[in-house]
């Protein structure tokens, strides 16, 4: 079994290879951003409970305030989607991220997310 600490750094590898392969147009965030929104949340969606940790909510605010128009949500979505795709989280903790940390989001976490059908 694979420890978190291990595994950190191969998410950390995973989301830098994302943000190289994927490019969406005319979105003015990127990859890198969502993940430096996000990577205080790895730890916790991995194997954590109750309620996030301040900077995973602090982070998941900013990339919130900061995916406004529809291709930086989109953008984030897919970002997210490959991310969750090559990590094994807890699925429930991605759900009911947004909500733990007083945020909306126009998609869910997950591996699964139709990216395509946000506006």
């Amino acid at each position: 079994m694979v420890t978190l600490r291990a595994a950190i750094p191969k998410l950390g590898a995973v989301l830098l290879f994302v943000f190289l392969l994927l490019q969406v147009s005319k979105a003015t965030i990127s990859c890198s951003d969502v993940t430096k929104d996000l990577m205080p949340c790895v730890s916790y969606l991995m194997s954590g409970s109750g309620k996030p940790p301040s900077a995973c909510c602090d982070g998941a605010k900013a990339l919130s305030s900061a995916a406004t128009s529809s291709a930086d949500k989109k953008a984030a979505c897919e970002c997210i989607k490959s991310a969750a795709s090559n990590v094994n989280y807890n699925v429930k903790l991605a759900q009911d991220l947004p909500s733990n940390c007083g945020i909306s989001l126009p998609f869910s976490i997950s591996a699964g997310i139709d990216c395509s059908k946000i506006n």
